[in-house]
């Protein structure tokens, strides 16, 4: 019997990243794939500890259903209670450091013991280690970008923005660049936070100059967008590299979906309390898994609810729920819901939701898009201000909430102000669910069986394979 072509992923160790990752696995599985999937020992020991019945393996739900996936884990080199977070310079230091040896070993290890001897490396961009990997054991190098085609151009011509001056960024400076293959107009202040001249990122600067000289030698590049948003620029990258955009991965279509754990926090079940809200009443808010607010910004978010006499569901998670205002809870329990974690496409779903404060990451954009959300954008770092720009400027499916800046800290009387805009202003409301509906046919037609991103999964899974026998 002919062998399965057989691929080995590894997901960057972040929830951003480890949904998408886990997604295309299960989508390249049920097109004939073998997949080894690895997590680190502190990723698994997290989302085990949320879904303690799931036990040991994390896929074993996908087996029942078929597919070939198998499942390990190795070290990123720190105890299970080490603060990745809190020591953030030094995960990143030793994952660029020290985890390719680690990763290097188990692939070597790997490819001894398997009797389906893998072909394919599938690692996350971030990783600055696939190239060399992959050339020393002959694997083909993909690479997945889990972001905006935007901002992956960007980052892959650094050369141009420091050539014309803009890197590093000045702080307050907002020139208009239009010189970035495919990107079109943008301005600077719209450029990802690790751009500008900051001493607390000259870590991340490095990261990012080795992993996208790294992606330059890759063999092919995943993306998790959609052709047909960003159209030129994924066809200015297709003339370096063999590109497929075949997002929004986080709706593929598969049985096995809820079988696979991937989030690393329990999941609160909102379903009772939204179904009491009427129709497009409830603003649900949440700034993602990593995001580190200050006191001030939760505070003020805290009090333009109150001012905005919205229902709303606050996602405020345990490490940072000391920060609210005393007694808030008690005195919005009617009005409010404040959970440290969800399954944030059942909330976005619900027919009671109207509207989603966000912070602007891209698995946050896409599943409002999907769910047909409008958002209020406040951006606060990495990449998300160029999402920002993608969602108000661009699309025109919601709103900014500091005109797009990162540096302000949006004042109660302007929250509030913003949330009753989009719940409650007919004119506004109408015009940002209006822009919605097409952006979201976009992202549904994508995925339907002659879209293009099952199109371009389809070839990529095609080209993987004719990579293989060449």
């Amino acid at each position: 019997m002919r062998e399965k072509p057989h691929a080995i992923m590894i997901a960057f160790p972040y929830q951003g990243h480890i949904t998408p990752f886990v997604n295309v696995a299960l989508k390249l599985a049920s097109k004939g794939f073998a997949i080894t999937f690895v997590h680190t020992h502190h990723i698994h020991h997290t989302i085990s500890s949320c879904k303690a019945s799931h036990g040991i393996d994390l896929f074993s739900g996908a087996r029942d259903y078929g597919l070939d996936i198998s499942y390990t884990t190795i070290s990123d080199g720190f105890p299970l209670e080490f603060d990745r977070t809190l020591h953030i310079k030094d995960f990143w230091d030793a994952m660029s450091r020290d985890f390719p040896g680690r990763v290097d070993e188990f692939v070597g290890h790997t490819l001894k013991q398997s009797r389906n001897r893998a072909s394919f490396l599938i690692a996350d961009t971030f990783y600055s280690w696939p190239a060399t990997i992959a050339n020393k054991y002959n694997l083909i190098n993909v690479s997945f970008w889990t972001q905006p085609a935007a901002v992956f151009s960007t980052n892959y011509h650094l050369d141009m923005l420091v050539e014309n001056g803009h890197f590093p960024l000045k702080d307050n400076t907002n020139e208009e660049i239009n010189y970035i293959p495919g990107v079109g107009s943008v301005r600077t202040r719209d450029l990802m936070s690790y751009l500008k001249e900051d001493e607390s990122v000259k870590f991340v600067q490095k990261v990012i100059f080795k992993v996208f000289n790294e992606v330059k030698k890759a063999d092919f590049i995943l993306f998790n967008t959609v052709q047909e948003l960003e159209t030129e620029t994924l066809s200015a990258l297709n003339q370096k590299q063999p590109t497929y955009a075949v997002g929004p991965v986080n709706f593929f279509e598969n049985l096995t979906k809820n079988a696979i754990s991937k989030s690393l926090r329990s999941v609160s079940d909102c379903t009772e309390w939204l179904e009491s809200k009427p129709p497009g009443s409830v603003l649900y808010v949440s700034f993602g898994s990593h995001v580190k607010s200050s006191e001030q910004m939760i505070q003020e978010i805290a009090h333009g609810l109150i001012l905005s006499e919205a229902n709303f569901i606050w996602v405020v998670r345990n490490d940072i729920a000391n920060l609210l205002p005393r007694g808030f809870q008690d005195e919005m329990h009617d009005k409010g819901l404040i959970i440290p974690w969800c399954d944030q496409i059942t909330v976005l779903s619900d027919p009671a939701v109207g509207g989603f404060l966000t912070h602007c990451g891209w698995n946050s954009v896409m599943e409002s898009i999907w769910c047909g959300v409008p958002m209020i954008c406040y951006p606060l770092y990495t990449d998300q201000t160029m999402n920002r720009k993608l969602v108000v400027d661009d699309w025109n499916i919601g709103i900014d909430l500091c005109d797009g800046m990162t540096t302000l800290v949006a004042d109660r009387i302007t929250i509030s102000s913003k949330i009753k805009l989009v719940l409650n202003d007919e004119s506004t409301s109408r015009g940002l669910k209006q822009e919605m509906e097409k952006v979201k046919l976009v992202l549904n037609s994508a995925l339907e069986k002659d879209g293009s991103s099952e199109k371009n999964f389809d070839l990529f899974a095609h080209d993987l394979k004719a990579k293989l026998l060449a």
